[in-house]
């Protein structure tokens, strides 16, 4: 998979993890932020390019890593098609995708420690829409995907 990876330097730690733990899956990974802890890249210009990666299709999934996870999100989510989402858990990173679709998922280098931080990242690309969901839910949830797609319509034109 195509994987869009930044952080700044509050996430940089982190992000180092995951990074290696994605190539090793042998993932693709695009590293758009910090690239060491001298120089540290700002979440404000670090989540535009995984943004924009995601719009494009460049890349299928965005991880993103700062102090908290929330800075990251609420840039990224400032592009028309991003669903990015902080997550705190194993779990809350499986059901950013599996009920809100989510393609970015964010964390906190404050927050999560390596190990968690990369069983999140393994929920969060592992992990379909609607997964494991009832029947009634999915449905729900796919409709209102979908309602949520023509508000951005709205919104962006």
């Amino acid at each position: 998979m195509k994987i869009a990876l930044g952080s700044d330097k509050s996430g940089f730690v982190l992000k180092e993890a995951v990074k290696k733990h994605l190539l090793d899956q042998g993932h693709e990974v695009f590293d758009l932020g910090t690239q060491d802890m001298e120089h540290g890249v700002p979440f404000f210009e670090v989540a535009p390019k995984a943004a924009q990666k995601i719009q494009t299709g460049a890349c299928e999934r965005g991880i993103l890593c700062c102090g908290t996870g929330m800075g990251m999100a609420i840039v990224a989510n400032k592009y028309q098609g991003v669903y990015a989402a902080v997550a705190e858990s194993v779990y809350a990173a499986k059901k950013c995708r599996a009920i809100n679709n989510a393609n970015i998922l964010t964390m906190g280098g404050w927050v999560i420690g390596d190990i968690m931080g990369i069983e999140m990242v393994d929920a969060f690309l592992n992990t379909d829409f609607t997964e494991g969901l009832e029947e009634w839910r999915q449905d729900f949830l796919k409709n209102a995907y979908s309602k949520v797609g023509e508000l951005e319509k709205e919104i962006y034109k």
